[in-house]
Formats: structure tokens, C-alpha cells, sequence
């Protein structure tokens, strides 16, 4: 009785002290504002006293918490503990385990890729090995949060993984000592034909900056001119490196971003500060649905500067400031404070993007109205606002960087698509260089690899006797060399295949290859596709300097 008498003051001074906190800077509406709360107090302790059940006060705290955050928006939250720890693992890009990227394959995690020099990748675990047990205890149906918990822990300490590997009758045991896993924003970079180089930034963590700018050495060392910086699905980070990234394309003092909000000292304007950067390079950024945040300021500051040219689909639209506050042992508070806008004015932040976690809960909920962001920009009727880059192009206000050259995504193929989904290329490679493990990374695929493929799919009945394998032959070789080349090179291996019949990265190319100058990139851009010379084919492998 006493302690749970303690936990409904602690909670009573926490929600008081939480409410004088958002009530500081507020002068119209401050006696609402008390007024609520002494609702809400009276609400807790009536509660406490009478619902038909003891009552968590600690669970009563946190659940008013994150009904409070969640009436201002979708990025507003109350952090517990546990996520807090979780946020500054990503923006630090450290953490100490094991070092393995893991997803969910029929209930059991499977490593995707072992981080590379971590101490699961020396010890020889490998991408497609399933981990069946974490010190004795079973892992099916074990969520991803739950497994990392498990496998995270303070470097020194050891955890004991039991392996399975396909083609492999006996399981695998490691122990393995957890150290300080180093996460890069930066996973690989590499140079193409005709003096093009390819850099991957996945997110913006604490160091993303400095690995932008390593990467770029070694693509200038190895013959780079130009670039293709691919944004594609990067959700975002830190703001101080979307800024230290932009600051290798333009010039000193330059502003990248600028922000605005209620709070005092939100109003801020960001310049660059990098002493050498690139400025001859032409330069092309590829962009998607799934750019966001942090990645958007970097594009929308590129294309507003002039500096690049963005190639792809129309970005996500997120463009608010969240500040975090930590509470005392409370875990923080997560709160939005200001608004992203580009160099032109442009607000990044879209209504869409704003109603899409609503959407998302709704349709949870089973509500017949619920929408994506494509369903709910389709609503909005509004013309989007013009403005105007440094040299007087024409661009758009509204949310999100729409861009430059507007190129979709390839789409699969039905068989392909449904052997995508199973992972059956992924579970496949595994067996097959498990089984042969002489090979280069990329080769085409034989004949002999095909039907054992086709073979494969037939025991685990990925597809029925009239899947169109032949006519679909093309895409899921495709498929097959990416997943196998991940197990014989890694990641950068991977991607190699996968940007060959990329439709965006091919565009991209051909602004690239045909550019001499940085800002020849628009002009070729705005040309009309040059008309084969020959029948169409399907796109071989990208050339690379060796």
C-alpha cells in the first residue's frame, strides 16, 4: 500500500511538473490548460481509489504520457526507458553486441549480413544462418526487439548462439564475446564505368559526415568525376550531419536549411562550414517514397542550390524538428519544436505525411476510411506553391521534394514477386554456396543452378505447375545472382546487381555519362530519351573500373 502510494505521488508530481513544463511559454489559455489538469488528477486518483482491480500507477503514467504526445503529431512521443536506450543507439551508431543485421523468416530470425570485422562475421556466421537458440533458449517466435535485447550487452560478456545452416545436417554452436559494434550510415561506396561513383547513405547518425567525406576520397582516388549519392528509403537522423553532408557540394557559408518554431532559440539558420568541397562533380541524387526527415534536407538543399540534379519518385514529407528532453528516470520526451525549410522557403513537411500514422492505427482498427500518404495527398486539392532555386528553376512547395526527373521504381513480376516475399532466392543461396564455394560474385547463372533453383522451389512449393517461369526467367535470375553475390562479396556485391536494370539508376546514368560540367546535369535531363538504335534488350551488368 505504501509503495503504491508512493508511485500515484511520483506520478501526480510527474504529470504536474510535465504540465508547468508545457505551460512555460503559454500566456492565452494558461487557466485552461491548470484546469485540465485538475481534471485529470481528480480522473487518476478516482481511479486508483475505485476501478474494480489494483492499478498500476506506473502504467497509468506512461499511458497518459503517450496519449499526449500522440494529440500533436505522429512524431511527438513519450520514450520509456528501454526506447530511449533505443534512440540513442541509432543517432549514436554504436552499440555493444554481436554484430549481425537479423530478420524474420517462418517465426525464426535469420541473419541478413554480419557486420563486417564484428565478432559473429570472425567467427564465420554467415548471411542466411538461422539462429535457433540464444544461450539455450528457443527463438521461434521471438520478436525482433526481443532477440536484440538478447543478443545486445556490455562488450566483454559472452552469449552463446545455436546456428542452423541450410545443406548442413548438424547445427552450430558460438560463443561469441559481445564488443562494440560501430554502425556505418555509409554501407558501401564504389565506382561504376565512365568515371561515375556510387555512394549508399543509408541514415544520418553522429559520424555520417565524416564517412561521406572518406567515401569520397576513395571514389576520387579510384577515378570518380561524378556521383550518384542514393538517398532511397534513408529515413532520416541527425540534422547537423543532413548538413555536414550538404557542406561537400557547396560552398562555405552557403545555407543549407533553416528552422522555425514557438520555442525560443528554434528559429535557426543553418550555413555550411567545409573547407574543400566537391564543386566540379555533376552530381545526381536519387530519391524515393521513402526519403525523409534529415535525407530530405540534404536533396531539397541540392536542388534548390542547383548543385545536383534529383532523380526518382516524390519524397515522404517530413519535415518537423523533434527535440528530446530526457526526464529524470522516465526515459524523455520526444517533442516536435520546428519545422524544416529549404534554402528557397520550402516547407518540407507534408499534411500527408502528418496524417500517416493516424491512417496507419486506423486501418489497425479496422476503419473502412483509413488511407496511405498517396491516398490522402490524392484528397488534398490545395496548388502546391511555387519557388525558385538559385537560378530560377522552377520548384515546388507543398511537402516533400518532388524531383527534377520524376523516374518510378521498377515493379515485379507476379512469380518473381511471390518468390521475393518467401525469400526463396535468399534460401537458396545459402544451400547453394554452401555446396559450392569456389565462385565469383555476379557470375551469370548456369544452367545447372537454375534447375537446382526450380528444384528447390518445387519441394517447398513456392509456386504451382503453372507459374510462368520462363516468361519471368530474366527477373528472377536477377534474383538469384544478387542473393548469391551477397554471399560471396557482402552488401556491395549485392547492390552491384541489383542497380543493373534499376530503371532510376539507369536514367541517372545516362544524365551522368553524358554530363561534363556540374550543372550541364539539368539541361541533359530536360532533353527528350534518345530513340534505340536497336531492339530493345534486357540491361546487362554496370561496367566498373577495376
Amino acid at each position: 500500500m505504501i509503495r503504491r502510494r508512493f508511485l500515484l505521488g511520483a506520478l501526480l508530481g510527474a504529470l504536474f511538473c510535465l504540465g508547468w513544463w508545457a505551460g512555460r511559454g503559454i500566456t492565452a489559455g494558461r487557466g485552461d490548460l491548470y484546469q485540465n489538469l485538475d481534471v485529470f488528477v481528480e480522473v487518476v486518483q478516482r481511479v486508483q481509489q475505485s476501478y474494480v482491480d489494483p492499478v498500476d500507477a506506473a502504467k497509468i503514467m506512461n499511458g497518459a504520457l503517450r496519449g499526449l504526445t500522440h494529440s500533436l503529431d505522429p512524431y511527438s512521443q513519450y520514450l520509456d526507458v528501454k526506447a530511449y536506450e533505443d534512440l540513442q543507439i541509432t543517432t549514436q551508431g554504436n552499440y555493444g553486441g554481436v554484430g549481425l543485421v537479423v530478420g524474420l523468416r517462418d517465426g525464426w530470425p535469420v541473419v541478413v549480413s554480419p557486420v563486417e570485422g564484428g565478432p559473429a562475421w570472425s567467427l564465420g556466421i554467415r548471411t542466411g544462418d538461422i539462429i535457433q537458440a540464444v544461450d539455450g533458449v528457443n527463438t521461434s517466435g521471438l520478436a525482433l526487439d526481443e532477440l536484440a535485447a538478447k543478443l545486445r550487452g556490455k562488450p566483454g560478456t559472452t552469449v552463446r548462439l545455436t546456428v542452423h545452416r541450410d545443406g548442413d545436417d548438424d547445427d552450430h554452436d558460438f560463443t561469441i564475446e559481445r564488443q562494440q559494434i560501430i554502425t556505418k550510415s555509409v554501407p558501401y561506396a564504389f565506382n561504376l564505368a565512365g568515371g561515375v561513383g556510387y555512394l549508399r547513405l543509408s541514415d544520418f547518425s553522429e559520424d555520417s559526415g565524416a564517412e561521406v567525406r572518406a567515401a569520397l576520397a576513395r571514389l576520387r582516388a579510384g577515378g570518380a568525376t561524378r556521383l550518384l549519392l542514393d538517398l532511397r528509403s534513408n529515413p532520416g537522423g541527425l540534422l547537423e550531419q543532413a548538413v555536414s553532408v550538404t557542406e561537400d557540394f557547396v560552398k562555405p557559408q552557403t545555407l543549407v536549411v533553416y528552422t522555425k518554431g514557438r520555442m525560443k532559440d528554434s528559429d535557426q539558420r543553418y550555413r555550411a562550414a567545409g573547407t574543400t568541397p566537391e564543386l566540379g562533380w555533376p552530381v545526381v541524387v536519387l530519391v524515393d517514397r521513402g526519403t525523409a526527415s534529415a535525407s530530405e534536407i540534404v536533396s531539397g538543399a541540392l536542388q534548390d542550390l542547383d548543385r545536383a540534379l534529383i532523380v526518382g519518385e516524390t519524397t515522404f514529407g517530413k519535415g518537423l524538428v523533434q527535440s528530446v528532453f530526457p526526464l529524470r528516470g522516465h526515459g524523455a520526451l520526444k517533442l516536435t519544436t520546428a519545422r524544416y525549410y529549404t534554402p528557397s522557403g520550402r516547407c518540407i513537411n507534408s499534411i500527408a505525411s502528418e496524417h500517416l500514422l493516424d491512417s496507419l492505427e486506423a486501418a489497425d482498427a479496422g476503419e473502412s476510411d483509413a488511407g496511405d500518404v498517396e491516398t490522402i495527398a490524392a484528397h488534398d486539392t490545395t496548388p502546391a506553391p511555387v519557388f525558385h532555386t538559385a537560378s530560377g528553376r522552377r520548384v515546388f512547395g507543398g511537402g516533400g521534394i518532388r524531383p527534377d526527373l520524376i523516374v518510378a521504381a521498377d515493379t515485379l513480376a507476379p512469380l518473381a514477386r511471390a518468390l521475393e516475399v518467401r525469400g526463396m532466392p535468399f534460401r537458396f543461396a545459402g544451400r547453394w554456396v554452401g555446396s559450392h564455394p569456389s565462385g565469383i560474385a555476379g557470375a551469370p547463372v548456369s544452367t545447372e543452378m537454375w534447375h537446382a533453383f526450380r528444384a528447390f522451389a518445387d519441394t517447398v512449393r513456392a509456386a504451382d505447375g503453372s507459374a510462368p517461369w520462363d516468361t519471368e526467367r530474366v527477373i528472377i535470375e536477377r534474383a538469384l545472382r544478387r542473393e548469391i553475390a551477397r554471399r560471396r562479396g557482402g552488401d556491395a556485391a549485392a547492390a552491384r546487381v541489383a542497380l543493373e536494370t534499376d530503371p532510376v539508376v539507369t536514367r541517372a546514368l545516362d544524365v551522368l555519362g553524358r554530363a561534363r560540367a556540374a550543372r550541364d546535369v539539368f539541361a541533359i535531363a530536360a532533353e527528350p530519351l534518345p530513340r534505340p538504335e536497336h531492339p530493345a534488350r534486357p540491361a546487362g551488368r554496370v561496367p566498373e573500373h577495376r
